[in-house]
């Protein structure tokens, strides 16, 4: 659609083509039903399939085992910031935090309201460039840890977990993914709890996957506000209250695109690794001129973040690359600088333009 331009904004972020072109065909009428999907019941059969298939389609895509329940919430991550604690930390122990950057240290004020937390690893000092190596993990984190909870990539600095953190099998790991969340294979069995806001890589704003593993649940304490307990989702298949059925509609879509035209989640981290390496060549072949935030072990596929030679220039980069189609590069308020966000949707051709800008735009402005 020539009207539609490349956008690079962090989230809610780009969406698929053919995902929007399916929701807009079905938004007035679903066919054989007569309503759209934003008025339909969750009660109604066309829902119990919405929501079966997209469960079904993230077992699917992530090989998620059945000792692990996946839920719908709401809220997004940041409601798990205090849900998480709320289920696990409250019966008892101290919880032990991973911090990479801003929405680790987030989910740490909240988790101390809940209970004992301590700060296992922490990157703020050297400003957050980098996640720690296993070697760092294991001296960090004491295996009688409630849980340890790390963020597998920071959107705001720009730094990625590329493997799945290595911790004592003892010990309870829960992993906020929100950003790149089926960005490619992921190793749930690993896992205690995965959750993520759905408005990166898996369908609109309004909707949290959360995968949580059974035996957790019978450590959850007893008293909790029904919407804030994982055993009411997992009781009522998400359906205590009205879920965002839109949402998980769209989620629905997103999936089954996921798997039937990209073919799985092997091949779409290869597409982002491709993605991402444009942008960071040009970066890295630009003598200094683009100054990238994190090191080049911990870059995230999803968020490339750098900087120019001053503040000024980035404005002028962001200002001259909207006029030219390529929209939402304005770097987090907290940090400034460049931001572009490569998610699943984003298409080859739209970092193909962001790699060509920038090596143009360095070269102008050089001369």
């Amino acid at each position: 659609m020539s009207d539609r331009v490349y956008n690079f904004a962090a989230g809610p972020g780009v969406l698929p083509l053919p995902v929007l072109e399916q929701a807009q065909r079905a938004l007035i009428s679903l066919p054989g039903i007569g309503v759209s999907p934003l008025e339909i019941s969750h009660r109604s059969p066309w829902f119990e399939d919405v929501i079966g298939e997209a469960e079904a389609n993230l077992r699917g895509l992530l090989a998620i085992p059945d000792t692990h329940h996946v839920v719908f919430c709401q809220g997004g991550a940041t409601m798990q910031f205090s849900m998480v604690p709320m289920n696990l930390l409250r019966g008892g122990g101290t919880a032990a935090y991973v911090v990479t950057g801003s929405w680790g240290a987030k989910a740490v004020k909240e988790a101390e309201k809940e209970g004992p937390v301590r700060v296992g690893w922490s990157g703020a000092d050297d400003g957050f460039v980098r996640v720690p190596g296993d070697d760092e993990l294991h001296d960090a984190i004491e295996r009688d840890a409630a849980y340890v909870h790390v963020t597998s990539n920071e959107t705001i600095q720009g730094i990625e977990f590329r493997t799945t953190p290595s911790v004592s099998d003892a010990t309870a790991l829960v992993c906020d993914a929100s950003s790149d969340f089926l960005s490619g294979p992921a190793d749930i069995a690993r896992h205690a709890v995965v959750y993520a806001g759905a408005q990166k890589n898996a369908g609109p704003a309004g909707v949290t996957i959360v995968i949580v593993r059974d035996d957790q649940l019978s450590r959850i304490p007893e008293g909790l506000p029904a919407v804030l307990d994982y055993r009411t989702y997992v009781e009522h298949r998400s359906m205590y209250n009205t879920p965002p059925v839109f949402a998980i509609y769209v989620l629905m879509l997103v999936t089954r695109w996921l798997r039937d035209d990209v073919g799985g989640l092997d091949e779409q981290r290869m597409r982002n690794r491709e993605k991402a390496g444009l942008v960071y060549d040009a970066i890295d072949e630009s003598d200094g001129f683009y100054r990238g935030h994190a090191d080049v072990g911990s870059r995230s596929l999803m968020n490339a973040t750098w900087r120019l030679p001053s503040p000024d220039l980035d404005e002028r980069f962001i200002a001259e690359a909207a006029a030219s189609g390529l929209t939402e590069l304005k770097g987090h308020r907290s940090v400034g600088g460049i931001r572009a966000s490569l998610y699943n949707a984003m298409p080859a051709e739209g970092a193909q333009a962001l790699a060509g800008f920038m090596r143009s735009f360095a070269s102008s402005t050089a001369a």
